[in-house]
This record gives C-alpha cells, sequence and structure tokens, in this order.
C-alpha cells in the first residue's frame, strides 16, 4: 500500500540524511587529531550524539515511509557528503565522482518510480 508522502515529509528525509553525514564530518575531524586527545575524542562524542539522533529520527522516517523508498532515498547521502568535503574539506569534484552519483541517483529514481501498475 502506497502512503502518501507530502513535500514536508521529503523535506524531513533529507534534513535527517544530513544529519547521517554529519557523522563521517565529526569522524574525519577526529582522524585529524593525536589518539584520545581531547579534541579526538570530542569530535568522536559528538560523531556518537549525531547518529544516536539519527537513530531517533530514522524511525520517524520509516513511519512516514514506504521502507524501500526511504532506503533508496539515503542514496542522496552521496551527495551531501561531496558537498561537505568540498565546502568543509576543500576537496575537488572529479568527474568520476559526479559520474558515480549520477549513476546511484539514477538507478534510486528508477527504482522508485511509480509505473503505473499494481505494484508488482
Amino acid at each position: 500500500m502506497k502512503k502518501k508522502v507530502s513535500i514536508k515529509d521529503i523535506i524531513f528525509l533529507q534534513l535527517v540524511i544530513m544529519l547521517y553525514t554529519g557523522s563521517g564530518i565529526a569522524a574525519k575531524l577526529a582522524s585529524g587529531e593525536p589518539l584520545l586527545s581531547l579534541r579526538f575524542c570530542l569530535f568522536y562524542g559528538v560523531e556518537a550524539v549525531i547518529l544516536g539522533v539519527y537513530a531517533i529520527l530514522w524511525q520517524q522516517v520509516i513511519k512516514r515511509f514506504e521502507l524501500s523508498v526511504a532506503y533508496a532515498s539515503r542514496a542522496m547521502m552521496l551527495l551531501w557528503s561531496l558537498l561537505w568535503a568540498v565546502l568543509i574539506f576543500h576537496d575537488k569534484i572529479t568527474v568520476g565522482n559526479i559520474l558515480g552519483i549520477l549513476l546511484v541517483l539514477t538507478g534510486t529514481i528508477i527504482l522508485n518510480v511509480d509505473m503505473g501498475g499494481d505494484g508488482k
């Protein structure tokens, strides 16, 4: 049974996915610190908090979306992660990055498009 999804739900889903990518940012920041230093522990603490909040919010996401749609939408994590890598860590975008993200997003769209059939 298809659930009715509002634009508010889609924005919520994207915000939850964006939050999840914050755990990777915290981990990368921690990796640049000496092992078990105060800053190292602080960044990993932030990562743990982000993952805990994400776990709670993800429960709300799967109430609002079909499970297959919610999980497939997590592919947007690649796009958000690339954005943060460029903005925060000044990484360079390569053609391979773009092609890889486009491939994954295209697959996600194909899997989630309603073909007008009986859902089989």
